[in-house]
């Protein structure tokens, strides 16, 4: 339940954007209005607001029932990742540079509760660390409006996201990067963490694009059995 206080429609929306962070809302999954209310004992219209300023950010979408996540084209991963490796490399850069003793403490929590989650194949919680580990590091990004474009482009992922980390192979791949990286802002080594998330880049790229073509692949051989389902309804 939210308190009294809360701003409404920014606490429905921070509630929101974490779950999408955190891949809690998966792409068959509805968000109504009504229900986000009941749920937490407010009137429609608040959470209606949220949800329209996911959509107005891109990360959700319309449907003839509520709102679902945003899903990627080929071409939409590949050109996120464009974008993302022209601001993610020189802002962690940037945040070696400028890295505070307190946010040091921060992303090896983060880098910590990652590896744990992955040897006890814990997948919420590797999300959640992830999402921890990433938003560590932007606070030592002094440029509020990069920190802010980086973390929303990240976040376009979620429904890609989920499918890389549940294979074992490519989740092991993913962490060692992220270690590599966590090594490298550690030493204070701008250049060193900008080779590194550069990388990184180009390794996630491919994992998102062999899940989402494994996605397209599995829904474009479900079609059918659904059409001959339907028939038999009709039948």
């Amino acid at each position: 339940m939210l308190k009294p206080s809360d701003n409404l429609v920014d606490a429905i929306y921070a509630d929101l954007r974490l779950k999408l962070q955190r891949s809690a809302v998966s792409p068959t999954d509805r968000l109504v209005d009504t229900e986000i209310a009941n749920a937490h004992g407010i009137s429609r219209m608040p959470a209606r607001e949220a949800l329209l300023r996911l959509v107005s950010e891109g990360y959700l979408v319309g449907t003839t029932r509520g709102f679902a996540v945003r899903e990627l084209s080929l071409d939409d991963i590949s050109g996120l990742f464009e974008v993302r490796r022209q601001l993610e490399p020189r802002a962690a850069a940037c945040a070696a540079r400028d890295m505070t003793p307190e946010i040091e403490a921060e992303i090896t929590a983060a880098m910590n509760r990652v590896e744990l989650s992955l040897s006890q194949s814990d997948i919420p919680a590797l999300l959640a660390a992830n999402v921890d580990f990433r938003n560590a590091w932007l606070k030592a990004v002094n440029n509020p409006h990069m920190a802010a474009t980086i973390s929303r482009f990240i976040d376009y992922f979620q429904s890609v996201r989920l499918g890389t980390f549940a294979d074992p192979a490519t989740a092991g791949l993913y962490i060692d990067g992220l270690s590599r990286i966590h090594a490298a802002f550690l030493a204070h080594d701008p250049l060193m963490v900008q080779d590194r998330m550069t990388l990184f880049m180009f390794a996630a790229e491919e994992a998102y694009l062999s899940v989402r073509r494994r996605q397209l692949q599995e829904a474009e051989t479900a079609r059918p059995a659904r059409r001959r389902i339907q028939k038999r309804g009709t039948a």
